[in-house]
């Protein structure tokens, strides 16, 4: 079995707009990438348990009635370091099953600082609501790991996390595994040079419709290509794809308390 700790299946407009965005020999065919089909075939690749990851109050209210309807679909909460200064509110949207995690949330400076002060009061607000509804979290931390760290220190109680889509310095993977949070790898890792976390520290994760992974470089990426990720896993480590299954799977339940 095997987890999808991290898609966005659940959003058929960024789908949408990632299938129409592909040239090339693929020319997908927007019909295929439905969320039900999408799910189907996630099934048909072993993937028996998928999070839909929020990213804005509206996304997440998406992911939402999307896990309720469907069998080990899971959801988070998280408002996007991209939408810092928008309006949310999750009190007076509480499901009878909440969340099983705050995210995605944290700091984003790929397109400058000019939004610091909002993005770090969005990241704190995103703290506390996971540490008041006991909560773990789902961090985007991009060009912003200095700042980053200087934030959790306001919360030395908050443990429980998974870095989704690393791709910094060895030096920061190393804070962050000190801090005892796991780390999520997707495509990104077959194809990029950068570190790896430990088997016992990762989480599988596809970050669909993006960044799909060798050997599906240039399509639209889905849940079913976490199997790819494994097997890229297993090559690294030299172990076999059955040991980083079921890791990967003892972690993101044991984290998301799935």
């Amino acid at each position: 079995m095997l987890v999808d700790s991290h898609c966005h299946i659940h959003d058929q407009d960024t789908y949408e707009y990632v299938v129409s965005r592909v040239q090339g020999k693929y020319k997908p065919n927007p019909n295929d990438y439905t969320p039900e089909k999408l799910l189907a075939r996630a099934h048909e690749n072993g993937i028996e348990k998928l999070i839909c990851i929020g990213t804005s109050h509206e996304d997440s209210i998406k992911a939402c009635e999307f896990a309720a309807r469907h069998e080990n679909v899971f959801w988070s909460y998280g408002i996007h370091p991209d939408e810092a200064g928008s309006n949310w509110q999750m009190e007076g949207f509480l499901p009878e099953e909440l969340p099983v995690a705050i995210g995605e949330i944290g700091l984003d400076y790929r397109n400058g600082t000019t939004n610091k002060e909002a993005q770090f009061k969005l990241l704190e607000q995103m703290l506390q609501l996971a540490t008041d509804h006991n909560l773990p979290c789902i961090f985007h931390i991009r060009e912003a790991f200095d700042d980053f760290f200087a934030v959790l220190r306001n919360f030395p109680g908050l443990k429980r996390a998974v870095v989704h889509s690393f791709s910094d310095s060895s030096d920061n993977l190393e804070k962050c595994l000190n801090e005892g949070f796991y780390i999520g790898v997707n495509g990104l890792s077959t194809f990029a040079d950068i570190p790896i976390p430990p088997l016992e520290r990762a989480l599988l994760e596809t970050d669909s419709p993006f960044l799909a992974p060798v050997p599906h470089r240039g399509e639209v990426d889905e849940p079913a290509f976490v199997k790819n990720v494994a097997n890229f896993l297993a090559i690294h480590y030299q172990t076999t794809f059955e040991d980083v299954a079921k890791i990967t799977t003892d972690n993101a339940e044991r984290l998301f308390d799935i």
